[in-house]
């Protein structure tokens, strides 16, 4: 069957169609319609180039042939809403992580970063303060102020309150078969039981367990370790009056910013921040043209659940959130020599992870000028109650006075009566607690960077 005298842009029109009756050919049983569909395809070709078609066949030829490609369309458009429907229900992968989350810090915040990449939905189980106390000695932060601190958290999707600190046969099948979990996940840190087997064990035994990379340079203990050195070079242990170790902490210092609060202080960090980590805590959305614009200033020294709080309540008040965080120089010479207790890097990462922020200032000035109201298009400048300091507000060098001028500063109700100084004097006063507890836990994380090795992820 010679088809030299087809015009080309009509194979070209037909050849999906055309190749579908090839395939037919080839089969010997189906040579009749093979030979059918040739013949009604000669005569729709000839329809098309204005020739004469068959006589009985040929003024419909091209109506039919229209109708069979509609309903070939109708059916590859049904062919393909159903590929997509059992594409939507595939089934999300959920992976699971706990843990104390005891002061919260950045590098839990990156742990769940890195397990919420490895799945569609992150559930996070927080340990009980009994299992804590049970397992590594009294918690600085209560179960219901952790609790806040991760279902802050942006990568966190579901929160489980009360888990164990060793995953048990019971609870690893209530994590499979009630909560769906696939997969559950931890550092590369060692997590060892009082007895000294491995708390994920099992999980690993099941071939449903999957690891991450440790964040260096900071873990609870390194934190609480930083204020308990003050209470070894001021011998405070052989005291029974704890006031003036609190004082050392407490903001009744006054410096010069020159000074910067030079000396020893607690801020022995070994966090080594990189512009890949801050891209990777940072949001990538600016605000759109016409969102109001709130903005908050502070320390927020050692991240906690009362600063949580007052970010929920001041996002809520505007489209977009901007928080400033100050500098070491301004915390030290505005709260005393000891503070902060984290860096300025630090500090900005923890504020970055809270699902309430939006940007951060790293290093915000104490005062709120008017060409950074400009600059940020800011429509409202807040403060809460709670505070470590508010004499300011009556002070002549009033930080606020232009946005006070303008009359778009408020003050907020916090939502709670904490401050970094609260989590500070819960150390202090049951430091002999914590140098026991730290003592332990500080041999264990000096054997894991003897035996440490590279792990690779981000």
């Amino acid at each position: 069957m010679k088809m030299k005298h087809i015009k080309r842009e009509t194979l070209e029109y037909y050849k999906p169609i055309f190749s579908l009756f090839s395939k037919t050919s080839k089969n010997k049983s189906n040579g009749w319609r093979w030979r059918w569909s040739w013949w009604w395809f000669r005569q729709c070709t000839a329809s098309r180039e204005g020739k004469d078609c068959c006589h009985m066949f040929g003024g419909c030829g091209w109506h039919l042939l229209g109708l069979y490609l509609k309903s070939g369309a109708e059916w590859r458009s049904n062919l393909s809403l159903s590929l997509n429907m059992k594409k939507k229900k595939k089934k999300p992968i959920r992976v699971y992580m706990d843990g104390c989350f005891d002061m919260m810090h950045y590098g839990h915040c990156n742990a769940l970063r890195q397990a919420s990449a490895l799945g569609d939905q992150l559930v996070v189980g927080v340990v009980s303060d009994d299992e804590i106390i049970a397992n590594k000695g009294p918690p600085v932060t209560p179960v219901h102020e952790r609790m806040i601190m991760v279902n802050a958290v942006k990568w966190v999707d579901e929160v489980i309150s009360d888990a164990p600190y060793a995953i048990t046969e019971g609870f690893m099948k209530k994590l499979f078969y009630e909560y769906n979990i696939d997969y559950i996940i931890h550092g590369d840190d060692p997590c060892v039981l009082p007895d000294g087997t491995d708390a994920y064990a099992l999980a690993k035994k099941a071939g449903r367990y999957k690891q991450i990379k440790r964040t260096e340079g900071v873990s609870s203990t390194d934190i609480v370790g930083r204020m308990l050195l003050c209470t070894r070079e001021r011998s405070i242990s052989d005291s029974h009056n704890h006031s003036s170790l609190q004082r050392q902490f407490s903001h009744g210092h006054s410096q010069k910013f020159e000074d910067g609060g030079s000396g020893s202080g607690t801020r022995v960090s070994h966090f080594l921040p990189t512009s890949r980590r801050i891209v990777q805590f940072s949001n990538d959305k600016g605000p759109g043209q016409d969102a109001r614009i709130v903005y908050i200033d502070g320390a927020f020294d050692l991240f906690h659940a009362g600063h949580v709080e007052i970010l929920k309540l001041a996002r809520a008040l505007g489209d977009f959130l901007l928080v400033g965080i100050h500098s070491d120089q301004i915390v030290s010479a505005k709260r005393g020599a000891h503070r902060p207790i984290m860096n300025l890097h630090e500090r900005s990462l923890s504020v970055l992870a809270c699902q309430y922020v939006d940007e951060v200032i790293i290093g915000a000035p104490w005062e709120v000028s008017k060409d950074m109201i400009t600059t940020f298009n800011i429509s409202s400048v807040v403060h809460g109650t709670v505070a470590e300091n508010n004499d300011f507000l009556k002070e002549k060098d009033n930080p606020y006075d232009v946005p006070i001028s303008m009359d778009i500063f408020q003050i907020l109700d916090s939502p709670l009566d904490i401050t970094t100084t609260t989590i500070i004097k819960r150390i202090v006063s049951n430091h002999e607690a914590y140098q026991k507890r730290n003592q332990k836990k500080a041999e264990s994380e000096r054997m894991y960077y003897e035996d440490k090795t590279y792990v690779p992820g981000d």
